[in-house]
């Protein structure tokens, strides 16, 4: 019976191999993401002297968005393998504390990063007003504002499970 339990062990702990699959399709998908932003980069300096202060802010703003949001797939990609799958070799590879992310804080991470993204999409739209009905204007905003009560109930919970894992860690003094 003990080697029954030994072996269904091993496989649950082997199964952890399976998200590589996961974070290598994330890689390959940031990789279209950046050919994809190198073209938005292209057109952007083609249209650059007949652009207004507005319409160039607008542009800025999606790539900005796109550089939020592909570090959002790295922080994703690199965290998750080191949390679940294997530690990166010891070296200066320079991304070795993303891998001391736990899945609380990458969970604030993410969702400080929606919040941003959301920001961005916000702005974009209040610098295009005119082109927005005040219903859309509305949802825009009350989604905005659940993405920052989200982050925040997030980031509240992670520093009371923080908390609690200290106050759990320190030696009684009585």
């Amino acid at each position: 019976m003990k080697r029954i339990e030994l072996l269904i062990e091993a496989i649950i702990l082997a199964s952890r191999w399976l998200l590589v699959v996961f974070y290598l399709g994330l890689a390959i998908a940031l990789a279209i993401y950046a050919f994809s932003f190198g073209g938005k980069l292209l057109a952007f300096a083609g249209k650059v002297s007949t652009l207004t202060d507005t319409d160039t802010i607008l542009l800025m703003l999606g790539l900005i968005d796109a550089a939020l949001i592909a570090s959002l797939v790295v922080m994703v990609i690199i965290s998750g393998y080191e949390n679940f799958v294997s530690r990166f070799d010891a070296g200066d590879n320079g991304v070795h504390w993303l891998g001391t992310i736990d899945a609380g804080s990458l969970k604030v991470k993410v969702a400080s990063t929606i919040v941003a993204i959301s920001s961005i999409h916000l702005l974009q739209i209040f610098l295009n007003l005119a082109t927005y009905t005040q219903t859309q204007l509305l949802w825009a905003t009350v989604i905005h504002i659940a993405f920052v009560v989200s982050a925040l109930l997030l980031a509240y919970i992670d520093h009371m499970s923080a908390k609690a894992k200290k106050t759990k860690a320190e030696p009684d003094t009585l």
